[in-house]
């Protein structure tokens, strides 16, 4: 597919072609201009057909609209030969083939190195601040003679969730999805997740909270408590913690895994997730071991509060890595909601009054923070232009409707209507079938001619939200709190 439109799409990524008897679907990468799926666009779709065993060329132009694949053009992925003029392109489009099976000899040294692998995995940077964790609560439990059911239960814990990774691999793969190592955390709202369970960690190994009845008794707290549960989810949280990272012979693993049958991938990640369980379970099975470890005693206080910074490092990280996928309005929802759950912690312990209040702040935060989390996809980005009265003056001049956004970075009630009201694909498509252009004034910095122009609307400060009509006649001015049915409303009645 390419497309008429300059920089709406990136035309040298792979688009996944898939078919159906109904027809063929393929996906739009977007490029710079980052307005693909908001309005109508046209373009030509070229592809190579196999006509008696030449490839002859064949394009037709095609006007596409934003939406999901029409019925039966989705039903599989296609088969990209090898002898296709774009194999190279598209090859992550269709499942990888299956390569010839494995032979013993060459099964048993699979095995080893996704043993060695996990084993590897362990001392890792991402691995090590949940291990410590692990480290200190045996500590305490290495006298109590319930050590080796720690251990088992630590190794059923990274065996469940090695295993449920591997499931969602083998059934994704088989959809036609080309993954990998790590592949869930291409999603923002597992970062932002992650990122919030190592806070909550941190706090509570900081006692801003102790583990104990009603809320805190839930999700991540099971990580950092003694007892049967910590064990087995401290394993699970371990995994989920690797996943950033890739030791030596990792590839050999993964590339062994991408290209087996589903009983080959699922015998291969058992074989990793023994190689990272090892060390810490056989501890546990090491009488003259754990007779090092020290007593309990008030250090093992001060080493927990000491352990809740590599969990927050890890948070931050995790935060960065959400700024990489979202920008600043993920990070800005993101840390609002570790407030939220923050606040809700510590004042949970005051009795139910207060973890009500707590769990309305969260579901609050949430409703007005949830768009950047879910990734960019759901998001609509309007084309905006900077403003200037110029501006302003030759596109009325030109018969166009104009909106204009008066905001900046450090303004709150800015940043919740852009992302509560203006992300929104119903007013996207309003702002496009109106043909109306979007002009944003930013006041992060001194400007005087913004001042001036807030001035004479009698406003001191932003937001500040004006709709100059198609008839070229002075401005409305819109409310300081937008939603999403008065931008339509004042965009769609102005077009009647």
């Amino acid at each position: 597919m390419f497309t008429y439109n300059r920089d709406v799409m990136a035309h040298s990524e792979a688009q996944r072609p898939r078919v159906g008897d109904a027809g063929f679907s393929f996906d739009i990468p977007p490029g710079v201009a980052r307005d693909l799926g908001q309005v109508p666009f046209e373009g030509v779709v070229t592809y190579e057909a196999n006509e008696n065993g030449q490839w002859a060329h064949r394009a037709f132009e095609v006007i596409a609209t934003p939406g999901e694949a029409l019925a039966g053009t989705a039903d599989r992925a296609a088969v990209i030969t090898s002898d296709y003029p774009l194999a190279g392109i598209e090859g992550a489009a269709a499942p990888a083939a299956a390569s010839e099976p494995l032979s013993p000899l060459a099964l048993i040294g699979a095995l080893a190195i996704a043993f060695l692998a996990g084993l590897i995995l362990n001392v890792m940077p991402c691995v090590l601040p949940v291990l410590s964790i692990k480290a200190l609560s045996f500590a305490h439990g290495a006298q109590s003679g319930e050590a080796r059911k720690h251990g088992l239960l630590y190794l059923a814990g990274v065996m469940v969730t090695f295993l449920a990774l591997a499931g969602v691999l083998i059934g994704l793969r088989a959809g036609g999805e080309a993954l990998g190592w790590g592949f869930q955390l291409q999603e923002p709202w597992v970062i932002a997740g992650l990122a919030l369970l190592f806070f909550v960690i941190g706090l509570n190994l900081l006692s801003v909270f102790e583990i104990g009845g009603g809320v805190q008794n839930a999700g991540a707290g099971l990580a950092s408590r003694g007892g049967d549960a910590g064990a087995f989810f401290t394993g699970a949280l371990a995994v989920v913690a690797a996943t950033p990272c890739t030791a030596p012979f990792m590839a050999g693993a993964i590339g062994a895994v991408l290209t087996q049958s589903a009983p080959i991938t699922l015998l291969i990640f058992t074989f990793l997730a023994l190689g990272f369980a090892a060390p810490l379970t056989l501890l546990h099975f090491a009488p003259a071991l754990q007779r090092l470890i020290p007593k309990p005693g008030p250090w093992m206080e001060r080493v927990k509060n000491v352990l809740a910074f590599p969990m927050l490092a890890t948070a931050a990280l995790l935060v960065w890595v959400l700024a990489e996928q979202t920008g600043s309005g993920g990070v800005l929802a993101l840390l609002l909601l570790a407030l939220a759950l923050g606040f809700t912690l510590y004042v949970a312990r005051w009795g139910k009054v207060w973890l009500g209040v707590g769990v309305i702040a969260i579901l609050a935060v949430t409703a007005l923070t949830w768009r950047p989390l879910v990734g960019a996809a759901t998001l609509a980005h309007l084309p905006e232009e900077p403003w200037s009265a110029a501006r302003v003056a030759e596109l009325q001049a030109e018969g166009r409707p104009v909106f204009v956004n008066f905001t900046a970075a450090w303004c709150v009630t800015c940043k919740v209507n852009e992302g509560a009201a203006l992300s929104s694909r119903r007013v996207a498509q309003a702002f496009a079938t109106s043909d109306t252009a979007y002009l944003k004034g930013d006041w992060t910095n001194r400007d005087e001619a913004i001042a001036a122009a807030l001035a004479e609307h009698g406003r001191a400060g932003v937001p500040l939200y004006l709709f100059y009509p198609a008839s070229g006649s002075a401005p409305v001015v819109l409310p300081q709190l937008l939603s999403e049915h008065l931008i339509i409303e004042t965009i769609q009645g102005d077009a009647q």
